[in-house]
Protein backbone atom coordinates (compact mmCIF):
# COMPACT_ATOMS: atom_id res chain seq x y z
CA UNK A 1 0.00 0.00 0.00
CA UNK A 2 1.54 2.80 -0.76
CA UNK A 3 2.07 5.58 1.79
CA UNK A 4 1.47 9.65 1.23
CA UNK A 5 3.14 12.87 3.61
CA UNK A 6 0.58 15.43 3.17
CA UNK A 7 2.52 18.41 4.29
CA UNK A 8 -0.84 21.12 4.60
CA UNK A 9 -1.32 23.47 7.28
CA UNK A 10 -5.14 23.99 6.48
CA UNK A 11 -7.11 21.34 9.02
CA UNK A 12 -10.24 21.24 6.62
CA UNK A 13 -8.03 19.74 4.04
CA UNK A 14 -6.26 17.63 5.63
CA UNK A 15 -9.16 16.20 7.06
CA UNK A 16 -11.16 16.05 3.71
CA UNK A 17 -8.22 14.97 1.64
CA UNK A 18 -7.30 11.90 4.13
CA UNK A 19 -10.68 10.48 3.93
CA UNK A 20 -10.55 10.60 0.51
CA UNK A 21 -6.98 9.15 -0.40
CA UNK A 22 -7.78 6.34 2.80
CA UNK A 23 -11.14 5.33 0.52
CA UNK A 24 -8.59 5.01 -2.40
CA UNK A 25 -6.13 2.64 -0.89
CA UNK A 26 -3.38 4.82 0.34
CA UNK A 27 -1.89 5.43 3.63
CA UNK A 28 -2.10 8.97 4.65
CA UNK A 29 -0.22 10.81 7.47
CA UNK A 30 -0.12 14.77 7.42
CA UNK A 31 2.61 17.65 8.57
CA UNK A 32 1.22 21.00 9.23
CA UNK A 33 4.87 22.75 8.66
CA UNK A 34 8.56 22.80 7.12
CA UNK A 35 10.10 21.17 10.60
CA UNK A 36 7.54 18.49 11.18
CA UNK A 37 8.07 17.10 7.93
CA UNK A 38 11.27 17.31 7.23
CA UNK A 39 11.61 15.04 10.87
CA UNK A 40 8.41 12.56 9.81
CA UNK A 41 10.56 12.41 6.16
CA UNK A 42 13.48 11.22 8.38
CA UNK A 43 11.91 8.48 10.28
CA UNK A 44 9.78 6.96 7.57
CA UNK A 45 9.29 5.55 3.82
CA UNK A 46 6.91 7.97 1.91
CA UNK A 47 6.00 6.89 -2.26
CA UNK A 48 5.11 10.41 -2.42
CA UNK A 49 4.79 13.75 -0.63
CA UNK A 50 2.05 16.56 -1.56
CA UNK A 51 3.53 20.07 0.09
CA UNK A 52 1.69 23.35 0.18
CA UNK A 53 3.48 25.98 -0.83
CA UNK A 54 2.46 27.92 2.22
CA UNK A 55 3.15 26.31 5.56
CA UNK A 56 2.95 27.33 9.77
CA UNK A 57 6.87 27.07 9.28
CA UNK A 58 8.98 27.74 6.48
CA UNK A 59 7.37 27.35 2.60
CA UNK A 60 7.33 24.85 0.32
CA UNK A 61 9.92 25.76 -1.90
CA UNK A 62 12.34 25.76 0.87
CA UNK A 63 10.69 21.99 2.07
CA UNK A 64 11.03 20.71 -1.18
CA UNK A 65 14.94 21.66 -1.66
CA UNK A 66 15.66 20.05 1.76
CA UNK A 67 13.68 16.65 0.88
CA UNK A 68 15.19 16.89 -2.55
CA UNK A 69 18.82 17.26 -1.02
CA UNK A 70 18.31 14.38 1.15
CA UNK A 71 16.17 12.09 -0.97
CA UNK A 72 14.42 11.21 -3.93
CA UNK A 73 10.93 10.95 -2.96
CA UNK A 74 8.09 12.41 -5.48
CA UNK A 75 6.40 15.46 -4.74
CA UNK A 76 3.67 17.34 -6.21
CA UNK A 77 2.89 21.19 -5.15
CA UNK A 78 -0.71 21.89 -3.71
CA UNK A 79 -1.01 26.03 -4.22
CA UNK A 80 -3.76 28.83 -4.85
CA UNK A 81 -0.79 30.64 -7.02
CA UNK A 82 -1.62 29.54 -10.71
CA UNK A 83 1.33 32.56 -11.90
CA UNK A 84 4.16 31.32 -13.98
CA UNK A 85 6.65 32.28 -11.54
CA UNK A 86 5.28 29.89 -8.75
CA UNK A 87 5.09 27.42 -11.25
CA UNK A 88 8.35 27.34 -12.57
CA UNK A 89 10.01 27.82 -9.20
CA UNK A 90 8.20 24.32 -7.52
CA UNK A 91 9.27 22.57 -10.71
CA UNK A 92 12.84 24.14 -11.09
CA UNK A 93 13.51 22.93 -7.58
CA UNK A 94 12.50 19.36 -8.42
CA UNK A 95 8.69 18.94 -7.77
CA UNK A 96 7.29 16.67 -9.98
CA UNK A 97 3.90 18.24 -11.03
CA UNK A 98 2.00 21.00 -9.06
CA UNK A 99 -2.37 21.09 -8.62
CA UNK A 100 -4.06 24.54 -8.42
CA UNK A 101 -6.44 25.06 -4.70
CA UNK A 102 -9.46 24.43 -5.53
CA UNK A 103 -9.11 20.83 -6.94
CA UNK A 104 -11.21 18.30 -7.16
CA UNK A 105 -9.92 15.17 -5.35
CA UNK A 106 -10.03 13.13 -8.65
CA UNK A 107 -7.74 14.89 -10.45
CA UNK A 108 -5.16 15.14 -7.77
CA UNK A 109 -5.93 11.05 -8.19
CA UNK A 110 -4.83 10.77 -11.66
CA UNK A 111 -2.24 13.18 -11.24
CA UNK A 112 -0.44 11.05 -8.05
CA UNK A 113 -0.83 8.20 -10.60
CA UNK A 114 0.72 9.56 -12.92
CA UNK A 115 3.60 10.56 -10.88
CA UNK A 116 4.10 7.38 -9.51
CA UNK A 117 3.96 4.91 -12.28
CA UNK A 118 6.51 7.39 -14.17
CA UNK A 119 8.82 6.97 -11.22
CA UNK A 120 8.06 3.29 -10.86
CA UNK A 121 9.09 2.82 -14.54
CA UNK A 122 5.71 1.31 -16.01
CA UNK A 123 4.30 2.01 -19.30
CA UNK A 124 1.46 5.07 -19.77
CA UNK A 125 -0.31 2.45 -21.58
CA UNK A 126 -3.43 0.83 -20.89
CA UNK A 127 -5.03 -2.48 -22.41
CA UNK A 128 -8.05 -4.56 -21.80
CA UNK A 129 -8.37 -7.71 -25.07
CA UNK A 130 -7.97 -5.71 -28.62
CA UNK A 131 -8.36 -2.07 -26.76
CA UNK A 132 -5.28 -0.14 -25.76
CA UNK A 133 -4.99 3.22 -24.13
CA UNK A 134 -2.41 5.96 -24.25
CA UNK A 135 -2.49 7.69 -21.60
CA UNK A 136 -0.20 10.71 -22.58
CA UNK A 137 -1.67 11.20 -26.01
CA UNK A 138 -5.34 10.16 -24.77
CA UNK A 139 -5.64 8.03 -27.95
CA UNK A 140 -7.77 5.39 -27.67
CA UNK A 141 -7.10 2.37 -30.09
CA UNK A 142 -9.02 -1.37 -30.96
CA UNK A 143 -6.53 -3.43 -32.86
CA UNK A 144 -5.05 -0.99 -35.17
CA UNK A 145 -8.03 1.29 -35.30
CA UNK A 146 -8.26 4.86 -33.65
CA UNK A 147 -11.41 5.18 -31.96
CA UNK A 148 -13.35 8.41 -30.93
CA UNK A 149 -14.55 8.75 -27.46
CA UNK A 150 -16.16 11.86 -26.14
CA UNK A 151 -14.62 13.32 -22.63
CA UNK A 152 -17.13 11.07 -20.75
CA UNK A 153 -17.00 7.76 -22.12
CA UNK A 154 -12.96 8.03 -22.18
CA UNK A 155 -13.25 8.77 -18.81
CA UNK A 156 -15.38 5.58 -17.89
CA UNK A 157 -12.91 3.63 -20.15
CA UNK A 158 -10.23 5.19 -17.95
CA UNK A 159 -11.10 4.21 -14.87
CA UNK A 160 -12.44 0.66 -15.54
CA UNK A 161 -8.79 -0.25 -17.16
CA UNK A 162 -6.62 1.89 -14.25
CA UNK A 163 -8.24 -0.48 -11.64
CA UNK A 164 -8.63 -3.96 -13.39
CA UNK A 165 -10.99 -6.46 -12.01
CA UNK A 166 -12.55 -4.10 -9.35
CA UNK A 167 -16.49 -3.58 -9.25
CA UNK A 168 -17.77 -0.29 -9.52
CA UNK A 169 -21.40 0.54 -8.28
CA UNK A 170 -23.71 2.49 -10.34
CA UNK A 171 -23.47 5.40 -7.37
CA UNK A 172 -19.58 5.21 -7.57
CA UNK A 173 -19.12 5.97 -11.23
CA UNK A 174 -21.64 8.56 -10.78
CA UNK A 175 -19.38 10.49 -8.10
CA UNK A 176 -16.71 9.39 -10.05
CA UNK A 177 -17.64 10.98 -13.16
CA UNK A 178 -19.14 13.90 -11.73
CA UNK A 179 -16.29 15.10 -9.39
CA UNK A 180 -14.46 15.11 -13.07
CA UNK A 181 -16.51 16.91 -14.94
CA UNK A 182 -18.35 19.39 -12.62
CA UNK A 183 -21.51 18.89 -14.58
CA UNK A 184 -24.64 16.69 -12.80
CA UNK A 185 -24.51 13.25 -14.03
CA UNK A 186 -28.27 11.28 -13.81
CA UNK A 187 -28.12 7.44 -13.64
CA UNK A 188 -30.11 7.52 -16.80
CA UNK A 189 -27.36 9.62 -18.07
CA UNK A 190 -24.66 6.50 -17.30
CA UNK A 191 -26.66 4.24 -18.76
CA UNK A 192 -26.54 6.20 -21.95
CA UNK A 193 -23.02 6.36 -22.00
CA UNK A 194 -22.53 2.76 -21.01
CA UNK A 195 -24.14 1.52 -23.87
CA UNK A 196 -22.33 4.28 -26.07
CA UNK A 197 -19.04 3.25 -24.70
CA UNK A 198 -19.24 -0.50 -24.92
CA UNK A 199 -20.74 0.08 -28.87
CA UNK A 200 -17.14 1.71 -29.62
CA UNK A 201 -15.06 -0.88 -28.08
CA UNK A 202 -16.75 -3.83 -28.00
CA UNK A 203 -16.54 -6.58 -31.01
CA UNK A 204 -20.12 -7.73 -29.93
CA UNK A 205 -21.70 -5.21 -27.53
CA UNK A 206 -24.26 -7.71 -26.97
CA UNK A 207 -21.96 -10.09 -25.35
CA UNK A 208 -19.63 -7.67 -23.91
CA UNK A 209 -15.89 -8.77 -23.10
CA UNK A 210 -14.35 -5.74 -22.08
CA UNK A 211 -16.82 -3.80 -19.79
CA UNK A 212 -18.57 -6.63 -17.78
CA UNK A 213 -21.79 -6.46 -15.96
CA UNK A 214 -21.67 -7.86 -12.26
CA UNK A 215 -25.76 -8.35 -11.63
CA UNK A 216 -26.58 -6.85 -8.39
CA UNK A 217 -23.20 -4.85 -8.00
CA UNK A 218 -22.36 -2.68 -10.80
CA UNK A 219 -19.70 -2.81 -13.25
CA UNK A 220 -15.78 -4.33 -13.91
CA UNK A 221 -13.46 -4.27 -16.57
CA UNK A 222 -12.74 -7.88 -18.14
CA UNK A 223 -9.51 -9.80 -17.40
Amino acid sequence: MKKILLVEDDPNIVSSLTLFMKNEGYLVDSANGQQTALQKIDQEQYDIILLDISLNDGNGFSTCSAIKSQKDIPIIFLTADDDEFSVVSGLELGADDYICKPFRPRELLARINIVLRRKNGKSEFLSCKDITVDVQKAVVRKGNTELFLSALEYRLLLVFLQNPGVVFSRKKLLEMIWDVTGDFISDNTLTVYMKRLRDKIETNPQEPEILLTVRGLGYKAGE
